[in-house]
């Protein structure tokens, strides 16, 4: 009998409304505010309480242009964009306004760029810079408040305040946490703290993020670093199932800071502080640097021409279990599924859990439980999600321990095993039986994917150089399965995973490039 076919239901397209600003024309669909359309003509409007992540608030006034016909000037960030509209933006009248709003900002401000740890990265900087006043006018004492401590991870330095109120908006609207507030009036208006409260909400360092100016500082990441001896690398946060993107800021070589990239699919404009502060792991100094192959008794450190025949050896014609690390990369975990394959065996991974804290102000974000970036990716690469992370291991298997935790694992336990081999960053105590000592780099140090708990595939890339000898996970395992004569070598991430995706039906149709920095839905994945 034939089926009626259920009816599709079409989205309505937004009327799209074309104007001209500074000369440019750009199509916008409706409702867009002046300041959004002058970013899609590729024009930065200045603006400082305006974030397109809060509700509008129009007070900082630094936004305001010239609409043709219109008989004053308009706070692009609260004007929506009208059919034949003509903008303008550097006219003497708009810039004449604009500094007259920076010469106000700049009355009680202390001019102290050069100790700030904003400089380099503050709008207030940049706007007076680009079409501030020259000097200022006023010949009166400045105001001077001492900096206070607002709990967590924040400092309040209120001499540099500007009053957008983004971060009274944010805990407001989006934490949902009322903790701040504008107190006193006039010129001796400042950001305070109602009573009894302190930004500890699992979100609160996001402030920091959204002060335009050198007002709201990490105490973690205070006196560290300049930005502009700063190098930036798009990644993905390993704290947890959500992916959010970040960016990480390294300087000689070191971790200084995580901070959010947006990405309107996963995390909007936010992290959690959780996943903000969890970076010193990947600065420890007490790392695998070269290859290890046992000795007799001892572990003798040895080239990668000798580790590697020593692995594979291990494993030629062995059944092995692979406790895994959830925090690989998808492309190292397809290896390791190959390895499994060639020799036989079976894979197992275990994922550190806590406490939800969602952000009540975005849908769908929050720190998750599984306190890991990849397990969807290890589950969707054939890896088994157990209770311990030697579930499955039998008498007789070669181990393989690719940067798992087993820190809790028994002498018991591990002499299960024939023979270990250790593909990991660290060498705990307890394993310093291993046959072969493997060291590989983390995540921050290598090119990869991971899969959030809703199936999108995310680049991460890398931020700092390995240790040693120590090279990428996906790397080391390749060699051993070449060593095995199961596969070619490869010598870019990118490789792997276009081997992965045109193996795995769950990657199929995907690249690098199809990827690009905001990640695509696997196959069956769940948005």
């Amino acid at each position: 009998m034939a089926t009626t076919a259920e009816p599709t239901t079409a989205v309505a397209q937004p009327r799209m409304v074309n104007l001209t600003i500074e000369g440019r024309p750009v199509s916008v669909p409706e409702g867009t505010s002046i300041l959004e359309a002058g970013k899609r003509a590729g024009v930065l409007i200045p603006h400082y309480c305006y974030h397109p992540g809060l509700s509008i608030a129009g007070n900082c006034r630094m936004c305001l242009v010239e609409v043709e016909k219109a008989p004053k000037l308009a706070p692009s960030c609260a004007t929506a964009v009208a059919e034949g509209q003509v903008v303008h933006i550097y006219t003497e009248k708009a810039l004449e306004a604009r500094k007259g709003v920076l010469e106000m900002l700049l009355i009680n401000h202390p001019l102290d760029c050069p100790i700030c740890d904003k400089s380099g990265e503050c709008e207030l900087q940049d706007f007076t810079y680009q079409e501030g006043p020259a000097k200022s006018r006023l010949r009166d004492p400045k105001r001077f408040n001492p900096i206070e401590d607002f709990g967590g991870d924040v400092l309040y330095t209120t001499n540099r305040c500007i009053l957008c109120t983004r971060c009274v908006r944010f805990m407001d609207e989006i934490a949902q946490d009322t903790v701040l507030n504008v107190s006193e009036r006039g010129d001796r208006a400042l950001i305070g703290k109602f009573e009894g409260k302190e930004l500890t909400h699992a979100w609160a360092g996001n402030v920091i993020d959204l002060c335009p100016v050198g007002a709201l500082l990490s105490k973690d990441s205070l006196n560290k670093a300049r930005s502009w001896e700063l190098d930036h690398a798009p990644s993905i946060c390993s704290g947890c199932s959500q992916g959010c993107n970040i960016s990480i800021d390294t300087r000689d070589n070191m971790v200084i800071r995580f901070r959010p990239r947006p990405n309107e699919e996963v995390n909007k404009y936010f992290m959690c502080d959780v996943g903000r502060l969890d970076y010193r792991w990947i600065n420890r100094q007490d790392r695998i640097e070269v290859p290890l192959v046992r000795r007799g008794e001892s572990l003798a450190a040895a080239d990668w021409d000798v580790a590697i025949p020593a692995a594979a050896a291990l494993l030629d014609g062995k059944r092995a279990f692979v406790a895994a690390s959830p925090n690989l990369s998808n492309e190292t975990l397809h290896l390791l599924a190959k390895l499994i394959g060639a020799a036989g065996g079976s894979g197992a991974f275990t994922v550190r859990t806590g406490p939800e804290a969602p952000l009540p102000g975005v849908k769908d974000l929050s720190l998750r439980a599984d306190r890991a970036a990849n397990g969807t990716g290890a589950e969707l690469l054939g890896f088994t999600r157990a209770d311990s992370p030697l579930d499955g291991l039998a008498k007789g298997d070669v181990l393989v321990i690719a940067d798992a935790d087993l820190s809790g694992a028994t002498a018991e336990q591990l002499a299960l095993a024939s023979a270990i081999v250790l593909i990991g960053t660290t060498l705990p105590e307890n394993l310093r039986g291993a046959s072969v000592v493997l060291p590989i780099a983390n995540y921050a140090e290598e090119d990869g994917t991971f899969t959030n708990l809703r199936g999108r595939v995310q680049r991460f890339s890398q931020a700092k150089a390995a240790p040693g000898m120590a090279r990428p996970s996906w790397w080391v395992v390749g060699d051993i399965l070449t060593a095995l004569g199961r596969g070619d070598a490869f010598y870019l991430a990118s490789e792997v995973f276009s081997a992965m995706a045109s193996e795995v039906s769950a990657f199929a149709g995907m690249s690098y490039d199809s990827l690009g920095m905001r990640g695509m839905i696997a196959n069956g994945g769940v948005k």
